[in-house]
């Protein structure tokens, strides 16, 4: 395993159990020696189900599969292998998928459209799909509800620490529990999600309200964060709710007893994605950057996402350079209007630029202070409108290089 993340937060939590989920990890040699790369979730009957996924038009088979299965609402099953994305594998691949589902459907006695699948890692190679549905049964057997860090560690490919998240909210003044884990550090530029990420709650919640939640929430969340610029072919984000908190269930998203459930999904969300950054491969420094001033939201995040992808900006950051010029460029860039000659740009808050030039007696001394820290916030004004957005990054390191030229070897 690499050594963790300079950025990875100081303390993990421990996620408490959850009623109507039980979850259960094995070493089964899908590609990785030595350690968990399979992962089984067991949810009670009645589980309602919701999910995001990839836009990528070359996504794998388990997508597909998943993409399918949300149709009916229910997830009794989710079964997760690391080490092989299952993706451009042709027919065998989807014989592995229709193998896992089958033998899933039937040790957990329920329908097949209620088993969900999920896979990431080395793309193009068939997986070794009887080493995935042999250990079924095993897993089946250890199956515990408090296994949630085991999981959170077998989902993990180039990760360096186990995301995971913890909420708790109320419904009808009824305790309920969220919780989250994700994995990702390269290959990230989220088009729904993160490379692949689970929610569970007791919430008693109908599927399309589960389904509505998770996608605005993913909007705000996932949608803003990006290691590399490189969308995943294994997007998934799934969202289970088991019903088991015993409070009358939700059946409308606009229902006013979701508030504090809202809320607390989509700190729980922005949580698991800012991990998710913080572990980009090679990292060394987490960055924020805020845009406003622009013409609208969706206009204010492509201009963000465009100076958070961009190399320049990035090895910039990296090498603790103060050179706001690139980011400039990357705002000119983005494709959204802005106004040249309003453009102010604030380093860990200190201005540096302003309506279109350098600040007059500029000093760069604090700003280079801020930029040998861990933790970097940029922000721009582009001087249009009252659109804002926030995105979350990291630097670009060697490091990336490293783990990325070797990645299959």
């Amino acid at each position: 395993m690499p050594p963790v993340s300079p950025l990875a937060p100081a303390s993990t939590p421990t996620l408490p159990v959850l009623a109507g989920v039980r979850l259960a990890t094995a070493a089964a040699g899908v590609r990785y020696k030595g350690r968990t790369d399979l992962m089984v979730a067991e949810m009670a009957p009645g589980t309602t189900v919701g999910g995001v996924l990839t836009r990528s038009l070359t996504a794998g088979a388990p997508v597909e599969l998943c993409r399918k299965h949300l149709a009916q609402g229910e997830g009794r099953v989710l079964v997760v292998n690391s080490g092989n994305s299952n993706t451009f594998t042709g027919a065998r691949g989807q014989a592995v998928v229709d193998a896992t589902v089958e033998a899933a459907a039937r040790l957990f006695a329920c329908a097949p459209e209620a088993v969900f699948v999920s896979s990431t890692g080395v793309i193009g190679e068939p997986p070794p799909g009887d080493k995935i549905t042999g250990a079924l049964p095993d897993l089946k057997a250890q199956l515990k509800p408090d296994a949630w860090a085991a999981a959170a560690a077998a989902i993990m490919t180039t990760d360096t620490f186990p995301k995971v998240a913890t909420r708790s909210a109320k419904i009808d003044g009824v305790a309920v529990t969220i919780n989250g884990i994700c994995k990702g550090s390269g290959m990230i530029a989220p088009d729904m999600a993160t490379m692949l990420a689970y929610v569970f709650t007791d919430a008693g919640l109908a599927a399309p309200v589960v389904q509505s939640l998770l996608r605005a929430g993913t909007d705000k969340s996932f949608n803003c964060m990006t290691v590399d610029g490189d969308t995943s072919t294994s997007d998934t984000l799934l969202m289970f709710a088991t019903g088991k908190a015993g409070h009358k269930p939700v059946t409308d998203v606009n229902d006013p007893r979701l508030a504090d459930f809202t809320a607390q999904l989509e700190d729980l969300l922005i949580d698991l994605a800012k991990q998710t950054a913080r572990d980009g491969e090679g990292a060394t420094k987490f960055v924020e950057i805020r845009v406003v001033g622009a013409e609208h939201a969706a206009a204010a995040r492509r201009i963000a996402l465009s100076i958070a992808n961009s190399p320049l900006v990035k090895t910039a950051i990296a090498g603790e350079d103060a050179n706001w010029g690139r980011i400039v460029m990357a705002v000119g860039k983005a494709g959204e209007r802005a106004d040249r000659d309003k453009l102010a740009i604030t380093i860990g808050g200190v201005a540096v630029a302003r309506n279109g030039e350098p600040v007059t007696g500029y000093d760069e001394t604090p700003v280079v202070a801020h930029m040998k820290g861990r933790e970097i916030d940029i922000e721009v004004d582009v001087g249009i409108g009252s659109g804002t957005a926030t995105v979350w990054t990291c630097d670009l390191t060697h490091g990336y290089i490293d783990i990325n030229g070797s990645y299959r070897t």
